[in-house]
């Protein structure tokens, strides 16, 4: 059975979709801007790699929501 995440583990999670979507952002521009085929299938691919990785975490976040508790804990 899984258990709630904790306060740490959530800022982990928050903290990691950021740099996810900073790296989604940053390939697709090296996507658009750079003008060697191989180069631009790489970096696209690396926009799928990292938009993966940010889905991953979401769903991590709203398996939590269903069984996070409702009340702060001290």
């Amino acid at each position: 059975m899984m258990q709630a995440m904790t306060a740490k583990e959530l800022e982990y999670v928050a903290d990691s979709m950021s740099n996810e979507d900073l790296l989604m952002k940053q390939c697709s521009i090296a996507a658009a801007s750079i003008t060697n085929v191989q180069l631009q299938q790489a970096c696209s691919h690396m926009v799928d790699v990292h938009t993966q990785h940010y889905s991953t975490l979401l769903n991590a976040l709203q398996q939590h929501q269903a069984m996070a508790p409702t009340q702060p804990q001290s």
